[in-house]
């Protein structure tokens, strides 16, 4: 009924233990506002927290239902997705409910997060109304200011509006809904404290040494260290120099850590060295990492091959797997395709998630590389912030695999076109390649946006007119030929374009 990402990892035992305490308090209170705001600085721990919070609860046997947005997956985790996902977990906790929620599964596909809201999420609620406080679901809504994305700025609009209906509507007010985001002004405007319990998460000048939230990095940074091998004498140096420069923000000692790790006492003497540049920013932190990994010795080829896979890491629909990113033009080195991704790997450590598919472990990271003040910084790799070139080199990839023999007949070798009792979707997602997947639903969305400086209308016309059939027939066994029509109306406004823009080589 929904797409669904797990929250992140939670806190490190015995830290928080005080903002823990405090938000399960006000999500345990009968009289209390329903709606706990935790917000603050990006990496000071909000989605930690929401793990956690919702593992405690967990363990007192509350039901508590989690959702997580992500901007880099902004097409698919949307606000429609949240209240399907949550009317899923609704019907799974609550049987009583599923013949209510059965009479709103028309609404499933609805594209109006308000009647999706109302059916799914509203009515079939109104039915637990003499269901004691204990035995109701607490629903957690992590990194709530991520929906949208970079493109579908419009999402959250349609969300914030929902969430009002949550604190406005009497029965809806017996349901407790703990949200994390950063402070930002559009949320702010609909959760005054009038309505919702505000938690900030101290950082900066508000954290004093002694307090809980230094105490914590302290406690955290001296267990990756000791973790590391590091010596006693050498761990005491280290923790009087970085705690103070955490300033509350857990992605900062986090990142300190990861960088770190492979060589403790020469890496601890750079940042050492690097002092009078101002650690004490995330951003000055990113970059003296970038600056250490990319920042000298590379070759153009290299820098080339980083910004094309750095860029598609920030403008691609969803994250790419190593496959994919080879195949990007300017990583297509011959004889060096997995050095070119090691490199990057190895470089990107204290940044990246340990997974299969290269990921920034957090948006702050992605908000450095997409600063105005990274040019300055990381002059040798600015083209990263070249939304157009990014939006091109996607589009080459999405069409190159489109025009290919990869997009053929019966991508999922069906025996007949009338199947019975099989998964369609799940069964086009493990048969037919993810490169084609993702270059069916997304190719159009980057050849808008790379139109004006791209060469590749031919390539368009190629599939128009030769593998029309082919990628309606995977749009359709993913349950989206819905939007091949919208797709095609996109095409048409391109027609004009036909005699001024050239081939492209394929």
């Amino acid at each position: 009924m929904g797409d669904k990402i797990p929250l992140c990892d939670p806190c490190m035992e015995g830290t928080r233990n005080g903002i823990l305490t405090k938000i399960e308090r006000e999500v345990k209170s009968v009289d209390g506002l329903n709606m706990i705001w935790i917000r603050g600085f990006p990496g000071v721990g909000k989605s930690a927290l929401a793990a956690s919070i919702a593992f405690r609860l967990q363990e007192q046997h509350r039901h508590v239902i989690c959702f997580r947005f992500d901007r880099t997956r902004s097409t698919t985790i949307t606000a429609g997705a949240l209240w399907r996902a949550v009317a899923c977990d609704l019907a799974y906790l609550y049987p009583s409910l599923r013949k209510h929620l059965a009479q709103g599964s028309r609404e499933l596909i609805s594209s109006d997060v308000d009647r999706l809201f109302k059916s799914l999420i509203e009515t079939p609620l109104s039915m637990l109304k003499n269901v004691p406080h204990e035995e109701l679901p607490v629903i957690v809504i992590d990194a709530l200011d991520e929906c949208g994305g970079l493109r579908h700025q419009n999402d959250h609009s349609a969300l914030l509006h929902t969430l009002q209906r949550w604190s406005e509507v009497d029965y809806l007010k017996r349901f407790k809904l703990v949200i994390t985001s950063r402070q930002e002004d559009w949320i702010t405007k609909i959760f005054p404290e009038s309505i919702c319990t505000h938690v900030n998460i101290p950082s900066g000048s508000d954290v004093k040494p002694g307090d809980s939230a230094s105490e914590d990095i302290h406690i955290f940074l001296k267990t990756r260290l000791e973790s590391m091998g590091m010596k006693g004498t050498l761990i005491e140096k280290a923790l009087d120099y970085l705690a103070p420069r955490a300033a509350g923000v857990f992605i900062w000692a986090m990142t300190v850590a990861n960088f770190l790790e492979r060589n403790p006492k020469g890496r601890f003497a750079m940042l050492e060295k690097d002092s009078g540049r101002g650690l004490t920013s995330l951003h000055s932190l990113y970059s003296t990492i970038v600056n250490a990994s990319f920042g000298h010795g590379l070759e153009e080829e290299e820098i080339k091959a980083v910004v094309s896979v750095m860029g598609a890491m920030i403008f691609a629909k969803k994250p790419l797997d190593d496959d994919a990113l080879i195949m990007l033009p300017e990583v297509r080195i011959p004889g060096s395709d997995a050095d070119q991704l090691g490199l990057i790997r190895k470089g990107l450590m204290s940044v990246i998630d340990s997974g299969p598919v290269l990921r920034f472990h957090h948006r702050s990271f992605e908000d450095f590389l997409l600063s105005p003040s990274f040019p300055q910084q990381c002059p040798e790799l600015s083209a990263i912030q070249d939304r157009v070139y990014h939006e091109r080199q996607l589009t080459v990839l999405c069409l190159r695999t489109l025009v290919s023999s990869k997009l053929h007949f019966n991508m999922c070798n069906l025996e007949s076109s009338i199947v019975k009792n099989v998964d369609i979707q799940a069964t086009a997602k493990t048969t037919i390649p993810p490169l084609v997947l993702y270059s069916c639903q997304y190719w159009a969305d980057h050849f808008a946006h790379a139109l004006s400086g791209g060469k590749l209308m031919d390539a368009v016309k190629f599939v128009m007119y030769e593998k029309l059939l082919f990628w309606m027939e995977v749009m359709s066994l993913l349950g989206k030929a819905y939007e091949v029509a919208l797709i095609l109306k996109r095409v048409l406004s391109w027609k004009v374009c036909l005699r001024v823009i050239s081939t492209i080589c394929f």
